[in-house]
């Protein structure tokens, strides 16, 4: 009995040596287009496919494949006698195994084509074919993946394909062509300008697995987006381990806080830890930024992620080898810096691309089978308004900024107190705003709050974090402003002669 195979494929990786394999192992290879041309060229065997359907390829090839004699020698069971009885009373031969793979969709999108080329770049005869292979896989074998035509040639040479080597196959073929329209749903949607849609599909490739999740008992993965803009974790790995779960987790909150300054003359170093800064310097270079991050909190800075916005030399990577950091990440390195930071053979270095203003529009939380999705929060302050009798300084104004910058990228409820574009002390996660405040002090008593700026993410519900803030010597507070009792903190402020400024916006991590 003739085998069939119907070969039709945009990526014509290896399909000249795999059709050539086919026509040895007696195979009759059915193709379209340009991929029956480039076999013919090849000498390769093949039947051209409207000698199969008894009709012209017509529209400019739009229609070629969307025929009774492709889809009913896909689709039929071998095993039913109407459905046999059926296809040879017309004549409609079988087709035992579809080889496709579809318009470049994709690579049409990254490109920026336009919205004419991106609609011709729409597969139907491609996803419709595999869908009919893969709908009848206990008949018929589909394949998708160029990656998977030499398993399939061995397996076909020993007779050894299997059920349930089909049904894998098939799964493969349903993810395929689910992802290709969620990409293209994700187009229109952006050309139509439906931000929160009724039916949201997403498209994600597996990237990486990774060693463990967040904890050695549980697995973890990377997943990309393939239709993201401006991702934030682009980077040349340059020395070290393979990032982690929780590495990759932390190095997005790394490169959250650098954007932040991407437009800042100055340099900033930034010092994360469990996803949290622990400090953050501004400098005139990467040496004296790291310096002030590095002063922050010498302590937790230990086993944590730096990231600097500058070029690292060869004094500023001698510094960064005096403790322990799982990664450093920066612009570039001069080649002394690199080898002095590879003399660490687990420090993973990466080199990172240009921080650019976000372009994905959402965050998205994951809630065991519910999506919740939000707006990036990517304004600052919608006012910088003096609420106090005490106008801040030009000095203060600066580092009020610089404080809300951190502060944004902190869990709630958070407080940062900074100075002279350093952070001296940090409260995070806490769930009352004294708290926060309170372990920001007591974290570091070492430190002298005498003329610092206090950052909130939210408002003040009462007075107590100004008469505290005040006793430690702290001259000026930034926050969103908003509680029904607002005029309270004002007056605290103006009876200590303090400044105190509202944002407008309030800054809220989950």
């Amino acid at each position: 009995m003739i085998k069939r195979a119907l070969v039709s494929v945009t990526d014509k990786t290896g399909v000249v040596e795999f059709c050539t394999e086919l026509n040895k192992l007696g195979y009759e290879v059915i193709s379209t287009g340009n991929t029956f041309k480039m076999l013919k060229e090849q000498d390769v065997k093949a039947i051209q496919i409207d000698e199969v359907t008894k009709f012209p390829e017509i529209l400019d090839g739009r229609v070629k494949t969307l025929n009774p004699y492709i889809h009913g020698g896909i689709l039929y069971k071998r095993d039913n006698e109407n459905h046999v009885a059926t296809v040879n009373e017309h004549n409609i031969n079988p087709i035992d195994l579809v080889v496709v793979n579809l318009y470049d969709f994709e690579g049409t999108l990254k490109a920026g084509k336009s919205h004419e080329e991106m609609i011709e770049n729409i597969d139907i005869g491609g996803p419709s074919m595999i869908r009919s292979a893969a709908k009848n896989y206990k008949d018929v074998a589909v394949i998708v993946d160029v990656n998977d035509y030499p398993m399939i040639i061995e397996k076909l040479k020993n007779d050894s394909l299997t059920l349930e080597d089909r049904k894998k196959l098939a799964y493969k073929a349903f993810s395929t062509t689910g992802r290709y329209d969620a990409l293209i749903s994700s187009y229109f949607a952006g050309e139509v300008k439906d931000e929160y849609p009724e039916i949201l599909n997403l498209a994600f490739q597996k990237e990486q697995t990774l060693r463990y999740g967040e904890n050695p008992h549980q697995n973890g993965v990377l997943y990309s987006q393939p239709n993201a803009k401006n991702p934030i974790l682009k980077f040349e790995q340059l020395n070290g381990k393979e990032l982690s779960f929780n590495n990759i987790n932390d190095l997005h909150g790394c490169l959250e806080l650098m954007r932040e300054f991407k437009d800042s003359e100055e340099v900033v170093s930034v010092a994360i830890k469990h996803t949290n800064p622990c400090g953050v310097g501004l400098g005139k270079d990467a040496y004296e930024a790291y310096t002030k991050c590095y002063e922050a909190d010498k302590v937790s800075i230990f086993g944590g992620i730096l990231g600097i916005t500058s070029t690292i030399d060869a004094e500023t990577a001698k510094k960064l080898n005096e403790i322990f950091l799982e990664i450093v990440v920066a612009y570039d390195f001069t080649e002394e810096a690199l080898e002095i930071l590879r003399g660490k053979k687990n420090l993973r270095v990466l080199k990172l691309a240009k921080l650019e203003d976000s372009l994905q529009p959402h965050d998205m939380k994951y809630l065991d089978g519910k999506l919740l999705i939000q707006d990036k929060n990517t304004t600052l302050a919608s006012k910088y308004e003096t609420v106090t009798t005490v106008e801040p300084t030009k000095e203060q104004l600066a580092d009020m900024e610089f404080g809300m910058k951190v502060v944004k990228n902190m869990k709630s409820n958070a407080i940062a107190i900074v100075k002279d574009g350093e952070t001296l002390a940090l409260g995070c996660g806490q769930t009352s705003r004294i708290w926060a405040l309170k372990n920001a002090i007591e974290n570091n008593q070492d430190k002298n709050f005498e003329g610092a700026v206090l950052a909130s993410d939210a408002f003040f519900p009462f007075d107590d974090c100004v008469t505290l803030a005040n006793e430690v010597g702290i001259k000026a507070i930034v926050q969103p402003g908003g509680s029904m009792k607002d005029q309270d903190s004002i007056d605290a402020c103006n009876k200590f002669e303090m400044t105190m400024v509202f944002t407008g916006i309030r800054h809220f991590k989950h």
